[in-house]
Protein backbone atom coordinates (compact mmCIF):
# COMPACT_ATOMS: atom_id res chain seq x y z
CA UNK A 1 0.00 0.00 0.00
CA UNK A 2 2.78 2.13 0.84
CA UNK A 3 3.93 2.00 -2.27
CA UNK A 4 0.71 2.75 -4.33
CA UNK A 5 0.55 5.90 -1.96
CA UNK A 6 3.52 7.29 -2.20
CA UNK A 7 2.74 9.13 -5.59
CA UNK A 8 -0.19 9.83 -4.49
CA UNK A 9 -0.73 14.01 -3.03
CA UNK A 10 -1.60 14.08 0.19
CA UNK A 11 -4.41 16.72 -0.43
CA UNK A 12 -6.60 18.02 -3.07
CA UNK A 13 -9.98 19.78 -3.68
CA UNK A 14 -12.78 18.38 -6.01
CA UNK A 15 -16.25 19.20 -6.82
CA UNK A 16 -18.55 16.39 -4.67
CA UNK A 17 -21.90 18.04 -5.97
CA UNK A 18 -22.43 20.43 -8.66
CA UNK A 19 -25.06 23.00 -8.84
CA UNK A 20 -26.17 26.30 -10.72
CA UNK A 21 -25.88 29.74 -10.48
CA UNK A 22 -26.77 32.45 -12.90
CA UNK A 23 -26.12 36.49 -13.17
CA UNK A 24 -27.51 39.35 -15.89
CA UNK A 25 -24.95 41.14 -17.23
CA UNK A 26 -26.82 44.14 -19.90
CA UNK A 27 -29.78 42.01 -20.49
CA UNK A 28 -27.79 38.93 -21.10
CA UNK A 29 -28.31 36.00 -18.76
CA UNK A 30 -25.08 33.37 -17.48
CA UNK A 31 -26.18 30.00 -16.15
CA UNK A 32 -23.16 28.22 -15.25
CA UNK A 33 -23.89 24.50 -14.64
CA UNK A 34 -21.26 22.52 -12.86
CA UNK A 35 -20.85 18.51 -12.80
CA UNK A 36 -18.27 15.94 -10.88
CA UNK A 37 -16.65 14.12 -13.61
CA UNK A 38 -13.71 11.57 -13.55
CA UNK A 39 -12.51 11.44 -17.19
CA UNK A 40 -13.11 13.39 -20.38
CA UNK A 41 -15.58 11.23 -21.18
CA UNK A 42 -18.04 12.31 -18.88
CA UNK A 43 -17.25 16.01 -19.40
CA UNK A 44 -17.83 15.90 -23.13
CA UNK A 45 -21.18 13.80 -22.12
CA UNK A 46 -22.23 16.83 -19.97
CA UNK A 47 -21.28 19.25 -22.08
CA UNK A 48 -23.10 17.68 -25.11
CA UNK A 49 -26.53 17.38 -22.14
CA UNK A 50 -26.24 21.10 -21.47
CA UNK A 51 -26.40 21.87 -25.04
CA UNK A 52 -29.44 19.74 -25.84
CA UNK A 53 -31.00 21.48 -22.77
CA UNK A 54 -30.54 24.75 -23.24
CA UNK A 55 -30.32 24.38 -27.41
CA UNK A 56 -31.69 27.68 -28.00
CA UNK A 57 -29.15 29.76 -26.18
CA UNK A 58 -26.51 32.13 -28.23
CA UNK A 59 -23.61 30.05 -27.15
CA UNK A 60 -22.84 27.32 -23.83
CA UNK A 61 -19.42 27.82 -23.13
CA UNK A 62 -17.44 25.04 -20.98
CA UNK A 63 -13.99 24.31 -19.24
CA UNK A 64 -13.02 21.28 -16.85
CA UNK A 65 -10.43 20.12 -14.81
CA UNK A 66 -9.69 16.83 -14.55
CA UNK A 67 -7.15 14.21 -12.57
CA UNK A 68 -5.86 14.82 -9.41
CA UNK A 69 -2.99 16.98 -10.26
CA UNK A 70 -5.28 18.53 -12.98
CA UNK A 71 -2.96 16.69 -15.86
CA UNK A 72 -6.46 17.42 -18.30
CA UNK A 73 -7.26 20.74 -19.31
CA UNK A 74 -9.72 22.10 -21.73
CA UNK A 75 -12.04 24.88 -22.37
CA UNK A 76 -14.34 26.29 -25.86
CA UNK A 77 -15.51 29.70 -26.29
CA UNK A 78 -17.95 27.91 -28.38
CA UNK A 79 -18.32 31.01 -30.62
CA UNK A 80 -17.96 33.58 -28.38
CA UNK A 81 -14.24 36.09 -29.33
CA UNK A 82 -11.26 34.19 -28.61
CA UNK A 83 -9.72 34.21 -24.78
CA UNK A 84 -13.51 35.45 -24.02
CA UNK A 85 -15.20 32.96 -22.38
CA UNK A 86 -13.66 29.69 -22.05
CA UNK A 87 -10.03 30.37 -20.76
CA UNK A 88 -11.46 32.68 -18.07
CA UNK A 89 -13.68 30.01 -17.19
CA UNK A 90 -10.65 27.67 -17.02
CA UNK A 91 -9.08 29.98 -15.00
CA UNK A 92 -11.59 30.24 -12.23
CA UNK A 93 -11.28 26.39 -11.88
CA UNK A 94 -7.58 26.56 -11.78
CA UNK A 95 -7.49 29.41 -9.06
CA UNK A 96 -9.76 27.75 -6.76
CA UNK A 97 -7.96 24.60 -7.24
CA UNK A 98 -10.63 22.62 -8.08
CA UNK A 99 -10.59 19.16 -9.68
CA UNK A 100 -12.59 16.40 -11.34
CA UNK A 101 -14.74 19.83 -12.30
CA UNK A 102 -17.10 20.53 -15.44
CA UNK A 103 -18.34 23.97 -15.94
CA UNK A 104 -21.26 24.88 -18.41
CA UNK A 105 -21.83 28.38 -18.79
CA UNK A 106 -25.04 28.96 -21.03
CA UNK A 107 -25.67 32.68 -22.15
CA UNK A 108 -28.82 33.85 -23.63
CA UNK A 109 -28.01 37.00 -25.60
CA UNK A 110 -29.64 40.00 -24.65
CA UNK A 111 -29.30 42.61 -27.32
CA UNK A 112 -26.15 44.48 -26.01
CA UNK A 113 -22.80 43.76 -27.17
CA UNK A 114 -20.60 43.70 -23.52
CA UNK A 115 -17.05 43.62 -25.39
CA UNK A 116 -13.97 41.74 -24.74
CA UNK A 117 -13.30 43.05 -20.99
CA UNK A 118 -17.47 42.50 -20.32
CA UNK A 119 -17.39 38.75 -21.81
CA UNK A 120 -14.42 37.97 -19.74
CA UNK A 121 -15.99 39.36 -16.31
CA UNK A 122 -19.45 37.87 -17.13
CA UNK A 123 -17.91 34.23 -17.90
CA UNK A 124 -15.35 34.42 -14.54
CA UNK A 125 -18.18 35.69 -12.55
CA UNK A 126 -20.90 33.25 -13.76
CA UNK A 127 -18.60 30.25 -12.66
CA UNK A 128 -17.72 31.57 -9.28
CA UNK A 129 -21.27 32.02 -8.73
CA UNK A 130 -21.94 28.17 -9.80
CA UNK A 131 -19.10 27.20 -7.44
CA UNK A 132 -21.35 28.50 -4.47
CA UNK A 133 -24.22 26.55 -4.95
CA UNK A 134 -22.12 23.22 -5.37
CA UNK A 135 -19.92 21.25 -2.87
CA UNK A 136 -16.33 21.26 -2.97
CA UNK A 137 -14.82 18.63 -0.44
CA UNK A 138 -10.98 18.56 -0.27
CA UNK A 139 -10.03 14.99 -0.09
CA UNK A 140 -6.73 14.32 2.46
CA UNK A 141 -5.30 11.29 2.42
CA UNK A 142 -4.88 8.82 5.37
CA UNK A 143 -4.43 5.89 7.22
CA UNK A 144 -7.49 4.08 8.44
CA UNK A 145 -6.30 2.29 12.23
CA UNK A 146 -8.07 0.20 13.86
CA UNK A 147 -7.06 -0.30 17.71
CA UNK A 148 -8.11 -3.29 20.09
CA UNK A 149 -8.39 -1.88 23.79
CA UNK A 150 -9.41 -2.70 27.11
CA UNK A 151 -12.01 -0.53 29.13
CA UNK A 152 -9.35 1.17 30.53
CA UNK A 153 -7.66 2.87 26.96
CA UNK A 154 -11.01 3.92 25.80
CA UNK A 155 -10.77 7.47 27.86
CA UNK A 156 -6.88 7.80 26.83
CA UNK A 157 -7.10 7.39 23.34
CA UNK A 158 -9.70 9.62 23.17
CA UNK A 159 -7.94 12.12 25.16
CA UNK A 160 -5.16 11.30 21.97
CA UNK A 161 -7.08 11.98 19.70
CA UNK A 162 -9.03 15.18 20.70
CA UNK A 163 -5.31 16.49 21.36
CA UNK A 164 -4.55 15.41 17.73
CA UNK A 165 -8.03 16.91 16.52
CA UNK A 166 -8.46 13.47 15.18
CA UNK A 167 -11.75 11.92 13.85
CA UNK A 168 -13.19 8.37 15.35
CA UNK A 169 -14.57 6.83 13.37
CA UNK A 170 -16.41 4.14 15.01
CA UNK A 171 -16.66 2.13 18.32
CA UNK A 172 -17.30 -1.57 19.11
CA UNK A 173 -17.99 -2.25 23.17
CA UNK A 174 -17.94 -6.38 24.01
CA UNK A 175 -15.52 -7.90 26.02
CA UNK A 176 -12.80 -5.21 25.18
CA UNK A 177 -13.00 -2.08 22.67
CA UNK A 178 -12.62 -1.69 19.30
CA UNK A 179 -12.05 1.70 18.52
CA UNK A 180 -11.22 3.05 14.59
CA UNK A 181 -9.53 6.09 13.43
CA UNK A 182 -9.22 8.14 10.21
CA UNK A 183 -5.31 9.45 10.47
CA UNK A 184 -3.57 12.18 8.07
CA UNK A 185 -0.47 10.08 6.80
CA UNK A 186 1.70 13.05 7.93
CA UNK A 187 0.37 12.55 11.48
CA UNK A 188 0.18 8.25 11.86
CA UNK A 189 3.33 7.51 12.80
CA UNK A 190 2.79 10.49 16.25
CA UNK A 191 -0.35 9.23 16.68
CA UNK A 192 0.77 5.04 17.34
CA UNK A 193 3.76 6.46 18.95
CA UNK A 194 1.27 8.06 21.91
CA UNK A 195 -1.25 5.56 21.41
CA UNK A 196 1.89 3.08 22.41
CA UNK A 197 2.94 5.18 25.37
CA UNK A 198 -0.62 6.12 26.83
CA UNK A 199 -1.60 2.63 26.66
CA UNK A 200 1.94 1.35 27.35
CA UNK A 201 1.99 -0.90 25.03
CA UNK A 202 -0.87 -3.05 25.52
CA UNK A 203 -3.35 -1.76 22.74
CA UNK A 204 -3.49 -3.89 19.45
CA UNK A 205 -3.01 -1.79 16.67
CA UNK A 206 -4.35 -2.94 12.84
CA UNK A 207 -3.84 -0.38 9.88
CA UNK A 208 -6.70 -1.19 7.71
CA UNK A 209 -5.13 0.43 4.71
CA UNK A 210 -4.98 4.14 3.05
CA UNK A 211 -7.65 6.03 1.39
CA UNK A 212 -8.80 9.26 0.79
CA UNK A 213 -11.63 11.56 2.96
CA UNK A 214 -13.02 14.43 3.62
CA UNK A 215 -14.93 16.93 4.86
CA UNK A 216 -18.92 18.23 4.51
CA UNK A 217 -21.28 19.84 6.47
CA UNK A 218 -19.27 18.37 9.57
CA UNK A 219 -19.68 15.25 8.22
CA UNK A 220 -16.77 12.60 7.28
CA UNK A 221 -16.86 11.03 3.40
CA UNK A 222 -14.71 8.22 3.09
CA UNK A 223 -13.76 7.84 -0.56
CA UNK A 224 -13.33 4.24 -0.82
CA UNK A 225 -12.23 3.44 -4.71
Amino acid sequence: MMEQTKNMPQQYKILYRGGEGEIVEKKSRFIATTRPVKSEEEAIAFIEEMKKKYWDARHNCSAYVIGERGQVQRCSDDGEPSQTAGRPMLDVLLGEEVRNICVVVTRYFGGTLLGTGGLVRAYSSAVQEGLKNSAVVEKCLGDRILIHTDYNGVGKLQYVAGQMGLTILDTQYTDQVDMTFMIPVDQTGSFLSQVTEKTAGRAQIEREGTLYYGMLDGEMILFED
